[in-house]
């Protein structure tokens, strides 16, 4: 192994890592036979093959020859930071955060504050766009988690709804 590796080659190896972890976590429950399956059998099943395809991968991609190859290009810190806060955004938004006494905002406010933050990400940003999305996305998720599924989680803001 000369110089930096194929992309696949470090993709295969995540896949591998976090497989077996899945696979390592799942352990820990009951994993029953094939026929009368625990709740750890699934996850271990899915782990064990996710590793698995991780290390075909990851073999496959050794074999290439050099030029065939798919260098590893430089980080991209823009996408990765927005993608990163929207998600933690989400998280804050939709259950507040008590130890700085903010108030859970509630699960559309949520919706809103991860499609604008994950939407500058990209190479162009509309805020238009972004909040035309958001409304789609809120209406449906409101449709499929709370009127169709029933989930009980805060939806508006606390502070709107008592």
């Amino acid at each position: 192994m000369k110089g930096q590796q194929d992309k696949d080659v470090y993709a295969g190896a995540l896949l591998v890592l976090v497989g077996s972890a899945f696979a390592w976590g799942a352990t820990s429950y009951t994993l029953g036979t094939s026929a009368r399956m625990g709740p750890g059998y699934f996850p271990l099943m899915l782990g064990i093959l996710l590793a698995v395809l991780g290390l075909i991968i990851m073999l496959r991609a050794w074999r290439l020859a050099p030029k065939q190859r798919q260098m590893v290009g430089p980080w991209a810190w823009k996408p990765l930071f927005f993608i990163v806060a929207g998600n933690l955004l989400f998280g804050a938004l939709l259950g507040g955060l008590p130890a700085l006494g903010w108030p859970a905002m509630g699960f559309i406010a949520a919706i809103y504050g991860v499609t604008v933050v994950a939407g500058m990400a990209g190479e162009r940003f509309s805020l238009k766009e972004s909040l035309l999305l958001a409304t789609v996305l809120a209406v449906g998720c409101y449709l499929a988690f709370v009127v169709l599924l029933n989930l009980q989680f805060v939806v508006w803001p606390t502070v709107l709804s008592g």
